[in-house]
């Protein structure tokens, strides 16, 4: 990989946990438009790892679970959030309006912010927050 390639490569994978994996999978590729790559179950069916993507860029996520070496809870377990996703869309209003056709809880409706991006939040199936707008630096 050249250089350029190095410094334009998505290098930065966000991964979040959900109580239910399978369904938290249906639901981003739905509301959001995430497109499954790959889904890794475990022996006991839920999501080991999986790998949606979207724009060129990709999240990871599995199911929640308590101990081993990933013991990550979500949201709605802590009552509460501890930091958010912000997504490169070409167009916030039809994205927020898909979000919101499929179930989002949209935070902060469309606007236009004062460094030059228009964008908007929203909470998904578990209490993830997540902002989608045309910042792209």
């Amino acid at each position: 990989m050249t250089e350029t390639n190095v410094r334009t490569a998505q290098v930065l994978y966000p991964a979040l946990r959900y109580a239910d994996a399978h369904a938290a999978i249906r639901w981003l590729c739905e509301a959001f438009g995430f497109e499954k790559q790959e889904v890794y179950e475990a022996p006991d069916g839920t999501v080991a790892h999986a790998q949606l993507v979207l724009n060129g860029g990709m999240l990871m996520l599995g199911s929640a679970r308590e101990g081993g070496v990933y013991p990550v809870k979500t949201p709605k377990q802590l009552r509460g959030v501890t930091g958010s996703i912000y997504v490169y869309v070409a167009d916030p209003d039809a994205h927020c309006a898909r979000a919101r056709a499929a179930g989002a809880t949209i935070m902060s409706e469309p606007r236009d912010t004062e460094y030059g991006s228009r964008e908007y939040a929203a909470s998904d199936c578990e209490g993830h927050w997540w902002s989608f707008g045309t910042y792209h630096p």
